[in-house]
């Protein structure tokens, strides 16, 4: 009997190709549409037409000949993606919804719709590898990087759980971008030349403050410049060549963010409300006439302050390290968890496409130090840090 697979059709070119490889393969497979956002009260631009999408991953089903189902999970989807981006957003952090739609979304609830349907397996088109090994006597899944550089997904499931990638199937992973729209132009796919979609779908086009002003009011506030010279980036400038006292003192020292006084700098502008900008952001402060584009270096939720700086390597941006406290940090391979006391090099990354950098992971039983061997640029509370061990995923974790 052929072993069923759930596919999620997106109406996209890469699941389209995953469907199809499947049949090849000789699995039984269903398509299911997830229609993930449809609240009309969020301000949705042009750029996410959920309808001609259904249109689209309908039509690939029909031709390639398979059942094809849509699943309705925008309810779960605001509770658990939409709300959280608020409540993330209005305590002053930067959280990284796709990464979340992955662990709460596709492989939480679109898994289960699908283990309804007696599947054996769902498959996405991510470009992800999945590798199956026996580690003393248990099996082990790794989670291994996209053969296609620019396209690598692993980052986006680092939050995945063993148990989620016992029934995960990526089977575009071995494959280039090229190679993919290749088959689907040779399968007469309708997606073939279709344009990737940008971000998130419910947000589309639309300015993220835009978005968030349906639930978070506008707020004037002052917008403060700091001189690179300033005191408060004293640990820049030793870099890390001070004298601690304790190991552990200087780790506390590496990874605490810099502080600020609402009077520090000086006034170069006004916003419209703290919670509306990430760390590092660059557009959209409104303020001209500096030698070098102002950064968003700081933001204070609670007297509604933006510190800046100019210039991207402005030392208000760079830090050595960040910290995971022990409830966020999660091992996508828990058997080679590190336990308190133990500290191990690896590669790293803060988002989506930055390039991998040696890291040393300090475990203690508080949470995880990450030491970076060069500084790094706009590390912010609530976005996800992720280590590898050669191509492989190892862990990440919830930013502190």
């Amino acid at each position: 009997m052929k072993e069923r697979v759930v596919v999620g059709l997106s109406g996209g070119v890469d699941s389209s190709v995953t469907a199809h490889l499947l049949i090849e393969q000789g699995y039984e497979v269903i398509a299911m549409f997830m229609r993930n956002w449809v609240d009309d009260s969020v301000i949705i631009s042009d750029e996410c037409p959920w309808v001609e999408d259904s249109n689209d991953a309908l039509a690939v089903a029909e031709k390639l000949g398979i059942p094809f189902h849509v699943i309705d999970l925008s309810e779960q989807y605001k509770e658990r993606i939409v709300d959280y981006m608020f409540r993330e957003y209005e305590k002053g952090r930067t959280p990284n919804p796709d990464v979340l739609c992955n662990r709460e979304v596709k492989f939480d609830i679109f898994l289960n719709a699908a283990m309804q349907l007696k599947a054996d397996y769902v498959a996405t088109g991510h470009y992800v590898q999945k590798e199956t090994v026996e580690v003393n006597g248990e099996t082990v899944h790794r989670l291994l990087a996209g053969a296609d550089a620019n396209k690598d997904q692993s980052y986006f499931l680092c939050q995945l759980n063993q148990k989620q990638l016992s029934k995960a199937l990526f089977p575009i992973g071995h494959l280039q971008k090229s190679d993919v729209r290749k088959i689907a132009k040779e399968q007469g796919l309708i997606t073939a030349e279709k344009k990737d979609s940008q971000g998130l779908c419910f947000i589309g086009k639309v300015r993220l403050p835009d978005f968030l002003q349906q639930q978070l009011k506008p707020k004037k506030g002052e917008i403060r410049e700091l001189e690179a010279s300033a005191e408060n980036f004293e640990a820049y400038r030793q870099n890390g060549n001070a004298t601690y006292s304790s190991k552990k003192d200087e780790l506390i020292a590496l990874t605490k963010p810099y502080s600020y006084q609402p009077t520090d700098g000086k006034v170069v502008g006004e916003h419209n409300g703290a919670h509306y900008y990430t760390i590092g952001q660059r557009k959209g402060l409104g303020v001209g006439g500096t030698p070098e584009p102002l950064f968003v270096i700081e933001k204070d939720i609670e007297n509604n302050i933006i510190y800046t700086g100019q210039g991207e390597n402005h030392p208000g941006l760079l830090r050595k390290g960040l910290f995971v406290a022990n409830k966020d940090v999660h091992w996508v391979r828990p058997d080679l968890a590190l336990q308190p006391g133990e500290s191990a090099e690896y590669l790293g990354r803060i988002r989506y496409r930055q390039p991998l950098e040696q890291v040393t992971l300090h475990c203690e039983p508080e949470g995880v130090y990450f030491i970076f061997k060069d500084h790094q640029k706009g590390i912010a509370p609530g976005q996800f840090v992720a280590w590898y061990q050669g191509n492989e995923l190892l862990g990440s974790g919830e930013i502190a």
